[in-house]
């Protein structure tokens, strides 16, 4: 894994201006310690910092080749998983290669096949390719969206990044958010509209998207997208299918000459994501496999069953890790750990996010990354096999808006109505449902409620499931760590996005199709454990630290949040104590201390960002 960054400018001779590069790409040294390099022409630039997970003599970015007459420049973030096959394939076309790197690969795949190459693609990718002759730039990210690609088109010209901070770093690019961007932050947050950047004049390249630019007109077209169809198989074939994909693409994932883990909770998705590596370790003969969980200090003396989270994930994790005689690490945290970190959270994102959710996925990375460079997580499959509760509960399903956020209200009643005017919370989040919805793949002849899992099906795929993806590349990347996700694998989300609803779930039981296609690999209990959400402090310390700090800064009347907030009502919260809420805000049940965290993290982001409002 890595981050780039570029310019193009036909306004100027941009050789001249080598330190706005080197500004783009010094704040991605995190996502590439290993090494960095940039790449000057008249109007174009590119730089690259580089994460060594193959080949680590060859692969260095930016990297050109030459075709008869024609130069092709590269520079690239992700890991092709099929490059060995697409390599042997164009050596028997004529091509011959120089290193082991997938990055040449994916070269010499453009060059042969342009951007008809990316459906022969398997992998995670972000990608910036320059043709000199026809001076065209290239952008495509992946089906899934598992890596980030960010553009701003300027007067004459387009920069871009692996992330926002890489293009705020640019001296053309304004830092002002608008009413839009606001939106996005307070009113859909941490979700965001695909495509939307935040701030002004800034886009996301969607995923399954490619663009090109070419003397200041931008093209963007869709190179892929759920299909629906009627499913060809029944309940054994569809079994069979799902347990052959996945540990297909669990041993594609694991290639690497860097150490290789996996993230353990002890539910089912990490869980099969683990046995299938552990099977595909003892085929190769590569040892045992190392594993990694997370908990809090104090965490049974303060934990309270819920509906949503009934049980701790420690006895699971150790059952599983016993049973697939992993070497496991339980990584701990403690207060200070989520308090020291929370601003380094927001910086890794570039906006407000999960507040202790992602502060504490960024500790538990760093710890990762002392010990291995790579790792495997089982993100996506409550996304594609409908393992969330707003799939099975009707006031959710029946819901006209996003099922995640019917609590919009309660966290609308903390805005000023001076804000809440300016931003539309409602209207706005409506807007962007609505939007979602046209885009719904249907399928003739479904019945209503079929109709309505798959509605809510793409909104969770499209909406939800990219919010965890950035999270999860985000707080990992931001230590150089990489995380692979083998249920995004594009097959297995194909074949499963048709599979009837009856056969995916059964009664209470959620997931019942992986379930069974995991069966004889993971011992029963753990097969048929009731989904647990990521794990938050549940320590009132914890709460304690964050009162104390928002107190702070509501005290300081330069604060943004004075624009934003009715401080009256974040007063009263404080007073109420820590408060879980019953009723889960994006997928985490978000208690008053959580809602500190995210405030604190919004007044930094507007200090630190030196953001204009528009």
């Amino acid at each position: 894994m890595c981050g780039i960054a570029g310019w193009i400018d036909w306004q100027q001779d941009i050789r001249a201006y080598q330190s706005s590069l080197d500004a783009m790409v010094q704040p991605l040294t995190c996502r590439g310690p290993d090494g960095s390099g940039t790449w000057v022409t008249e109007h174009a630039a590119m730089g690259h910092r580089r994460l060594v997970v193959i080949d680590p003599e060859g692969g260095m970015q930016p990297m050109s080749r030459r075709e008869g007459r024609r130069v092709y420049t590269i520079v690239y973030n992700g890991e092709l998983y099929n490059y060995r096959e697409l390599r042997q394939e164009l050596i028997s076309m004529g091509y011959s290669f120089a290193s082991q790197s997938d990055t040449e690969v994916l070269l010499t795949a453009y060059i042969a096949w342009g951007h008809e190459s990316l459906s022969r693609l398997n992998g995670i990718f972000a990608f910036a390719i320059w043709d000199a002759a026809e001076q065209t730039l290239f952008l495509a990210r992946d089906r899934l969206g598992v890596k980030p690609l960010f553009y701003a088109p300027l007067h004459q010209g387009i920069l871009f990044g692996s992330e926002i901070k890489a293009i705020l770093a640019h001296p053309q690019m304004p830092h002002r958010v608008s009413r839009e961007g606001l939106a996005e932050v307070f009113a859909l947050g941490p979700a965001r509209t695909p495509g939307h950047g935040v701030f002004d004049g800034l886009y996301e390249l969607r995923p399954g998207e490619y663009l090109e630019y070419k003397r200041g007109r931008i093209s963007i077209h869709r190179y892929w997208q759920l299909v629906s169809h009627e499913h060809p198989d029944d309940v054994f074939t569809t079994r069979q299918t799902i347990r052959d994909l996945l540990e297909d693409t669990v041993k594609r994932q694991l290639i690497a000459d860097v150490p290789v883990v996996t993230l353990l909770s002890g539910g089912l998705d990490s869980s099969a994501v683990t046995a299938l590596a552990v099977k595909a370790f003892k085929d190769e003969k590569r040892g045992p496999l190392k594993t990694f969980s997370i908990d809090f200090v104090d965490m049974e003396k303060h934990f309270k069953p819920t509906a949503f989270q009934t049980n701790l994930d420690a006895p699971w994790v150790n059952r599983v890790s016993e049973y697939l005689g992993t070497i496991h690490s339980r990584i701990v945290l403690d207060t200070p750990d989520l308090v020291d970190n929370l601003v380094a959270s927001l910086h890794a994102r570039d906006l407000p996010g999960m507040a202790d959710v992602d502060t504490s996925l960024l500790v538990f990375a760093r710890a990762i990354k002392q010990q291995a460079t790579v790792g495997l997580s089982g993100e996506a499959a409550d996304e594609i096999f409908g393992g969330y509760p707003w799939f099975h509960h009707p006031d959710a399903i029946e819901a006209h808006t996003f099922p995640w956020a019917r609590r919009l209200q309660d966290r609308v009643s903390i805005l000023s109505n001076e804000f809440v005017h300016y931003i539309r919370p409602f209207e706005y989040t409506q807007q962007r449902y609505q939007e979602a919805l046209d885009e719904v793949p249907r399928l003739a002849g479904e019945s209503r409620s079929a109709a309505r899992i798959r509605e809510i099906s793409y909104l969770t795929l499209t909406r939800f499931l990219p919010t965890l993806l950035d999270r999860k590349d985000r707080m990992t990347m931001a230590v150089g760590l990489e995380v692979r996700v083998p249920f995004c694998d594009h097959r297995l989300v194909e074949y499963v996005w048709n599979i009837p609803w009856a056969m995916k779930t059964q009664g209470e039981h959620r997931k019942v199709i992986l379930r069974q296609a995991m069966e004889g690999i993971l011992p029963d209990d753990v097969l048929w454990r009731q989904k647990s959400p990521y794990p938050s402090t549940p320590n009132p310390s914890y709460f304690a630290r964050m009162r104390e700090q928002l107190t702070d800064i509501l005290a300081d009347p330069a604060s943004a949040l004075h624009q934003i907030v009715d401080v009256t009502r974040v007063k009263e919260l404080m007073n109420q104590g820590p408060m879980a809420e019953q009723i889960p805000w994006f997928g985490q049940l978000m208690g008053n201390a959580q809602l500190f965290a995210f405030l604190i993290q919004a007044h930094y982001w507007f200090a630190d960002y030196h953001i204009e409002l528009g």
